[in-house]
């Protein structure tokens, strides 16, 4: 996710209290989740004609308030990855053929340069946050 008009932020729990604040805040959120979540609590923390793309597959119904969506004109989208068995199958095709992404790798204290080298156009293939380095 990240916010609008500022650094990038992150957050997958938008009920807890700090994440209150965030409310309103991103321009875009991108759910890569496969289980059913309180889709509506994210749709909450889109700005004003924010964006919320659920790429994840859940088995489970995921139930949206339509007034969270058109009181903030908010638009929710979707699109096709693959289910997990299908994924499982391209990692394994991967990993038996050495293919690798090409990526940079960063940690999560130096999450705002990154941003600032996105912003600058320096970045010659897409960051990864180092999950390990998240506190």
């Amino acid at each position: 996710m990240t916010r609008s008009n500022s650094a990038p932020t992150t957050t997958s729990r938008p009920k807890t209290p700090r994440r209150s604040a965030l409310r309103g805040t991103f321009d875009l959120i991108i759910n890569s989740v496969s289980a059913a979540i309180d889709i509506n609590a994210h749709l909450k923390l889109l700005a004003l004609n924010g964006t919320l793309v659920n790429v994840g597959a859940p088995s489970e119904p995921m139930p949206v308030q339509a007034g969270t969506l058109i009181g903030g004109r908010r638009s929710f989208a979707g699109s096709n990855i693959g289910g997990i068995a299908q994924t499982q199958e391209m990692l394994d095709f991967c990993a038996e053929h050495a293919i690798a992404p090409e990526v940079e790798i960063t940690s999560a204290d130096q999450v705002n340069e990154a941003w600032a080298r996105v912003l600058a156009s320096d970045v010659r293939y897409r960051f990864v946050i180092d999950a390990s380095t998240i506190v």
